[in-house]
């Protein structure tokens, strides 16, 4: 699918904000404690000071606990535009180790954007809103994430049509062989007793067999989830036409250089693929 050749190619680009060095210590210099705390606060920022009950529905695969860890506590240390502006310097710096003229890219991602619908989407909307830099890695990395927050909150759509949780997807996820439960249970919060409530659900839905592997049910209502993603995330491919070979064929090999150089791991708790 063409939706998800370009989610491939630029998800690394986006994903470069959870693991350069340089957001870390942006967050910490706008006041943010921890990780998490900045993870939360740098990806909800244009929302405004969101609580920590809005922020667990729009991010969906992570407990409420742990959001709440973090939310609202962080404004109370940095304003979500203190924080968006430290997030877009963080980026710029951390993509220049990486990336030469992104012009044109750019341009390209920014048609794409262009075309995105923002109904039912508040974290893409959000990200939308927020004004364009004049840095150009910046500027690039602002279009990637519009895409990329565009796709996830159609993901987070697809799986409530489909009767998910957000513990519940991610369990689809694990049963699929994406992930790795050891690799990602440790990163959303979710007590041992939620899981297993969770894949119980699962199993008495015959989604889940008796190993936490899918069914054929469940490959299906998969299959499905990924379909439905996809076809949310159709409309910026569409307003490209032909010219979306053009951007992956400027995407991928910078994606390739942020893994290659190791400004994000592959495999990781995200679901980072390698374009």
């Amino acid at each position: 699918m063409p939706a998800r050749r370009l989610w491939a190619a630029v998800e690394p680009l986006h994903a470069v904000v959870y693991f350069a060095p340089e957001t870390a210590e942006a967050a910490k210099a706008v006041g943010l404690r921890g990780y998490w705390m900045g993870y939360f606060a740098g990806r909800l920022a244009p929302l405004g000071p969101v609580g920590p009950g809005p922020a667990a529905a729009v991010l969906f695969g992570f407990a409420p606990a742990m959001v709440a860890r973090a939310l609202p506590d962080a404004w109370s240390f940095a304003s979500p535009e203190a924080v968006v502006r430290s997030r877009l310097e963080a980026v710029s710096s951390a993509l220049s180790r990486v990336a030469g003229d992104v012009s044109e890219l750019s341009a390209l991602l920014w048609r794409a954007v262009a075309a995105c619908e923002f109904g039912g989407r508040p974290l893409a909307a959000a990200w939308a809103a927020v004004p364009e830099p004049a840095d150009p890695l910046a500027r690039l990395w602002l279009a990637a994430t519009i895409l990329r927050e565009h796709r996830g909150d159609g993901h987070v759509l697809a799986a409530v049509h489909a009767g998910l949780s957000g513990l519940e997807t991610t369990l689809t996820h694990i049963g699929d062989g994406v992930l790795g439960r050891g690799d990602i249970q440790p990163h959303r919060g979710w007590s041992e007793a939620q899981w297993e409530a969770a894949a119980a659900r699962l199993r008495d839905r015959g989604l889940l067999d008796a190993d936490g592997v899918l069914t054929e049910a469940g490959r299906a209502l998969r299959r499905r989830i990924e379909e439905d993603t996809d076809r949310l995330a159709a409309a910026p491919v569409a307003a490209l036409g032909p010219d979306v070979e053009r951007l992956l064929a400027l995407a991928v090999p910078l994606s390739r250089a942020v893994i290659d150089r190791g400004v994000v791991p592959v495999p990781n708790p995200m679901g980072v693929p390698r374009p």
